[in-house]
């Protein structure tokens, strides 16, 4: 197992890095606009949900647009009751990036990398060389994930790997906890999301415990929203906390019906690969949970407003 880890690390770092890169590149484009889309349409809970999905489908992040959201509100741009929709939407949004990676397109990142390297170089305008940065990127994600999936090939001969994923196949708990502390250190759900698709891909996992890692995921992305909530407006606060609750709620729903849940992935991608039923699972389940969660939205909004009124001095 020792001598896949170079590979293995190179491939999650060059993932992990395109991301931020892409995210950063992406806002550096839209942000102006970003800002005027959110002013406009997050007076609406239904359509700050699609602009939350929208953005963080452009952006190629949720934690980007949660925490954009944050800075909005700090700035006196966004109030905690429209950046409610965002978040629940952004959850919606970040899952289309894990229907792109279970496509098989990794040994194409190629033509991105090379196409958006020569807009790099030769572009005359700054907006053409920013979307040439954009596409570099784009394709050096897809290129480490294809760096992953080669590099866990070896361990379909691993007694250790396999012993170790019986364990999370078999414990819910220890499957999600898993998930989160992988996302808790790489600080990308998509990444997370990303390699449980990368082993579905190799046969290395079952479907059961990659849904258990997709359930960690989603707690682990909170903690860097509430980072970036850290010396905010109470606002702000709320706003990193309401991504918690919604997050961990859905996910404790997502365990008690674990086996529906299951079952009902199975039928609806039943003709599809394991790394198409992870990638179905991740939509569905972010998709469902927003459905969900949605008549207690109020509930929760004056849950955190009694908790941190705005009333108080500020933190």
């Amino acid at each position: 197992m020792i001598e896949i880890l170079p590979l293995l690390l190179g491939g999650l770092l060059l993932f992990i890095y395109a991301i931020s890169r892409l995210s950063k590149t992406m806002q550096d484009i839209a942000t102006e606009k970003a800002k005027r889309i959110i002013a406009k349409y997050t007076g609406n809970l239904v359509l700050s949900i699609v602009v939350g999905t929208v953005l963080t489908i452009l952006l190629g992040s949720s934690s980007a647009v949660i925490i954009l959201a944050i800075v909005f509100i700090n700035a006196g741009t966004l109030r905690f009751k429209q950046a409610i929709g965002i978040i629940m939407g952004a959850n919606i949004g970040t899952t289309f990036s894990s229907q792109l990676i279970a496509l098989d397109i990794g040994k194409y990142a190629v033509v991105p990398l090379i196409v958006g390297l020569a807009m790099e170089f030769f572009a005359r305008g700054e907006t053409l060389k920013r979307y040439g940065s954009a596409l570099f990127y784009f394709g050096m994600l897809f290129f480490g994930l294809f760096i992953m999936e080669r590099s866990v090939v070896p361990l379909r001969d691993s007694v250790v790997f396999e012993e170790w994923i019986t364990h999370i196949d078999q414990n819910l708990i220890k499957g999600t906890l898993v998930g989160g502390l992988i996302t808790l250190i790489v600080q990308s759900s998509s990444a997370t999301v990303g390699m449980a698709i990368v082993l579905g891909k190799q046969k290395l996992i079952s479907l059961a415990g990659g849904l258990a890692i997709m359930l960690g995921s989603e707690l682990g992305t909170c903690s860097d929203t509430l980072i970036a909530t850290i010396k905010g407006s109470r606002q702000a606060i709320k706003a990193g906390l309401f991504h918690l609750l919604f997050n961990f709620t859905t996910i404790i729903i997502g365990l008690l019906v674990f086996d529906h849940f299951l079952n009902f992935v199975l039928r609806v991608s039943q003709s599809q690969a394991l790394d198409n039923q992870i990638a179905n699972a991740h939509m569905i389940f972010n998709i469902a949970g927003v459905m969900v969660f949605l008549p207690f939205v109020g509930m929760a909004e004056r849950l955190l407003n009694y908790w941190l009124p705005d009333k108080l001095a500020k933190v």
